[in-house]
């Protein structure tokens, strides 16, 4: 049986640091092989590249632009009258990573347009999301890369996201039926939805393509006080088989390098990873108690 494996979300992780390439410094220096990431798009793509290539740490996820994040915008797959936003998005997410040699890039869905009802508008956007998802999927394949939608709470996190269960994205997923479309697992919004997760990751397990963790309702460490036993759930993704990484995004309780990333020792079975490059680097963040996996 394949040993988990585990990556930093520096989108939530080591936020204590403004850039996202001094924390893919501070990911390595805490022993994760691998980081993955929302928005990288602020960010000098050279010195993301540099901090890539200097620690030797996979980036294995990004996501496309959001859109207008001031004007409401949380992603544009779905979004009537913004394909060609979504191909420029698109566009962007790929140059970076071609650059950071990322494999997986989550394709937002959005948002149900203020003023609308999601019963009125949903197979008007199911159609448009279907569309561009079968554009990126040709794009994509190209590319050696897999895309990956992902739902979205619509009870706690944002009640006027389009894609918020698996059961409606594999029902997407099958109407697209692109082998490279995949359908990425955040077990804190499948538990909000739906909860079974036993059942559905069985019933999933076959497209699903990334997984991600957080305890409910808190989104803290897996460890924390809350509704999931991660131990199980752990096992149970490892008695599937499951090859992938697991991203680590949840809402540290203190810096990470203090407390650990909250996942039971006994399930990471993964080695420390600390290259000269990265014991040299100067990063605030970093210390003698750096917690190493």
């Amino acid at each position: 049986m394949a040993p988990l494996r585990f990556c930093a979300n520096i989108s939530w992780l080591f936020t204590e640091l403004p850039d996202f390439s001094q924390r893919i410094y501070a990911a390595a220096s805490a022993g994760f092989q691998a980081v993955e990431a929302a928005w990288l798009y602020d960010s000098d793509l050279a010195e993301l590249q540099r901090a890539r290539e200097a620690t030797g740490v996979e980036v294995i996820l990004i996501n496309t632009p959001p859109g207008d994040v001031k004007g409401g915008d949380l992603g544009l797959g779905a979004v009537p009258g913004r394909e060609a936003e979504f191909r420029q998005g698109l566009d962007l997410a790929l140059k970076y990573a071609r650059a950071l040699d990322c494999k997986r890039i989550h394709l937002m869905a959005g948002r149900i347009p203020v003023g609308s009802h999601r019963v009125a508008v949903a197979k008007e956007m199911e159609a448009i999301f279907v569309q561009n998802l079968t554009y990126a999927a040709d794009i994509l394949s190209k590319e050696g890369i897999t895309g990956l939608i992902e739902p979205i709470n619509t009870r706690i996190t944002d009640p006027r996201y389009f894609l918020d269960s698996p059961h409606q994205a594999a029902a997407i997923l099958e109407k697209v039926g692109k082998p490279n479309i995949k359908l990425q697992m955040d077990v804190f919004h499948w538990q909000i939805m739906d909860g079974n997760l036993t059942q559905n990751i069985q019933k999933y397990f076959p497209i699903i393509g990334h997984v991600q963790v957080a305890q409910v309702p808190g989104r803290n460490e897996p460890d924390s006080g809350g509704e999931l036993s991660y131990s199980y759930l752990l096992k149970t993704l490892e008695e599937h088989g499951y090859q992938g990484y697991i991203g680590c995004e949840y809402k540290p309780r203190g810096q990470l390098h203090k407390g650990g990333p909250g996942l039971d020792q006994r399930l990471l079975h993964t080695q420390p990873m600390m290259s000269p490059a990265v014991q040299s680097h100067s990063c605030p963040c970093v210390n003698d108690r750096l917690l190493i996996l």
